[in-house]
């Protein structure tokens, strides 16, 4: 490293958020940057510490310290290089990944990890606006074929490894615009779309051809897949979302937190949503339920649509803060959370179960929630969750269900495309994210089930590597 002793002289410096007043009534980017040279600093915090472990928390396996220390000499350019060498797209995971490179990074031990994402971040807005990410379509052009289904982070990630390596490349995409979760479930507060259209249009002029509001097994039948491609890879996500069969559930008013959140980017978009069709939480007491990230999107969009109240709740405990001894370092710690989207405002509760819903004129205006307890099985470890009969009333005109996804691999890839892509009612996935059916390969979220971007960018190289093995082969 240039300056292996750079952390005992520099201090962890984040760029931080935008101002609270000034970012609650717009849906640009509230992360902010730091300039060229104090990013520099910060890179030049990461020490010759022997044991790399952000390179083994990271599921890309990005090499942290080779390009920190190219982008702390200022070789932008070559750090650049070094990062898209296993990482597709650094300007989406240096944006909203929750850095487990970071996590275990050896000064997380003292809470003052380098700041690898918002550095991963600088050096791809760096290159883009250095001009030195052009397109670079592949020198040798194959015969072989490859239809992926679904733009997502994964294949996309399989879609630029492939044609890459010389494949003609189709990608097909339900939806009217490339990028599925990237697109329409985060909200633009945290991922600007124009940065996936630069990205796309890259891809585009290399030779990938897109093509959307196209639904497989429906507009176009997997026998036709099968036929004009030489192999199919499934990137369909996980998007069954989890739900809450109780009373009043069917009241108005209730919605699954990605009907929300898609429909508020399409609006951010310019796309007109019919009056009555429009999800708005303006001039009403909303309350989330589910306490991941996607619930914490539902209360940075409320709070931008002028909620008069957010209430986020959960049914786990809270998470220690700072420290949890049953995560410890190097593991990704199980802490408390708090996103640019709480600071705004919003009350936050845990260990509540939703217990039904009440309304009037057939739309939601509250719901009963009862507090619960979580014990341990003594024979098995299992957690146990307690019904202690106290209940309470949340007034809530607006409800959002993030309680996170079902259906990850069989029954997700057999309901999104309407038959399986042979007779077989079951696609396993095996070994280079080959499943049961010939010329059939499925990637991200439809084989990990729900997760997180760059773990759906790393099973698409995968997937990529494995179909050009077997086309290769043949």
């Amino acid at each position: 490293m240039g300056n292996p002793k750079a952390f005992l002289s520099a201090a962890r410096k984040e760029a931080g958020y935008r101002a609270l007043n000034d970012r609650i009534g717009d849906y640009a980017e509230v992360e902010q940057t730091l300039n060229s040279e104090d990013r520099r600093l910060q890179a030049s915090r990461c020490m010759d510490c022997g044991v790399p472990f952000c390179h083994w928390a990271c599921p890309l396996g990005n090499c942290q310290p080779e390009w920190q220390d190219a982008l702390y000499k200022g070789k932008w350019q070559e750090a650049y290089r070094l990062l898209t060498a296993t990482n597709d797209f650094p300007e989406f995971t240096g944006r909203i990944c929750p850095a487990l490179c970071e996590k275990s990074c050896v000064l997380a031990l003292s809470h003052e990890a380098v700041t690898i994402r918002e550095n991963e971040v600088a050096v791809a807005e760096k290159a883009f606006d250095e001009l030195y990410v052009t397109a670079h379509p592949p020198r040798i052009r194959l015969a072989q074929r490859v239809a992926i289904v679904g733009s997502g982070p994964a294949g996309l990630s399989a879609a630029n490894r492939l044609n890459q390596a010389g494949f003609c490349v189709t990608v097909y995409e339900k939806d009217e615009a490339v990028g599925g979760l990237l697109r329409l479930g985060i909200p633009d507060f945290k991922l600007n779309k124009k940065i996936i259209d630069r990205r796309i249009a890259l891809m585009a002029q290399e030779g990938i051809k897109f093509i959307t509001g196209v639904e497989a097994g429906k507009d176009i039948s997997p026998e036709q897949l099968l036929a004009e491609y030489d192999a199919v890879c499934l990137c369909i996500g996980a998007g069954v979302p989890r739900d809450l069969e109780v009373e009043g559930r069917e009241l108005g008013g209730v919605y699954f937190a990605l009907q929300f959140l898609r429909q508020q980017n399409r609006v951010v978009d310019g796309r007109q949503i019919p009056p009555q069709e429009r999800i708005s939480a303006k001039g009403k007491h909303v309350l989330v339920i589910g306490g991941g990230d996607t619930g914490s999107d539902c209360v940075g969009t409320s709070i931008r649509q002028g909620a008069l109240s957010v209430t986020q709740i959960e049914i786990m405990p809270k998470p220690p803060e700072g420290e949890n001894p049953d995560t410890p370092w190097p593991a990704y710690p199980l802490v408390l959370k708090t996103s640019s989207s709480h600071e705004e405002g919003c009350t936050r509760r845990w260990l509540l179960d939703t217990r039904r819903f009440t309304g009037e004129n057939g739309t939601v205006t509250s719901a009963e929630v009862e507090a619960v307890a979580w014990t341990r099985c003594p024979d098995t470890g299992r957690s146990l969750l307690k019904h202690t009969g106290r209940t309470e009333v949340i007034k809530a005109d607006l409800v959002l269900l993030a309680m996170g996804f079902v259906h990850p691999v069989h029954e997700g890839l057999v309901k999104e495309l309407g038959v399986a892509l042979t007779e077989r009612k079951n696609i396993s996935v095996a070994g280079g994210n080959h499943t049961s059916a010939a010329k059939v390969f499925a990637a991200g979220d439809a084989t990990l089930g729900a997760s997180l971007v760059v773990r759906a960018i790393e099973s698409g190289r995968k997937a990529a590597n494995g179909i050009a093995e077997c086309l290769m082969s043949k």
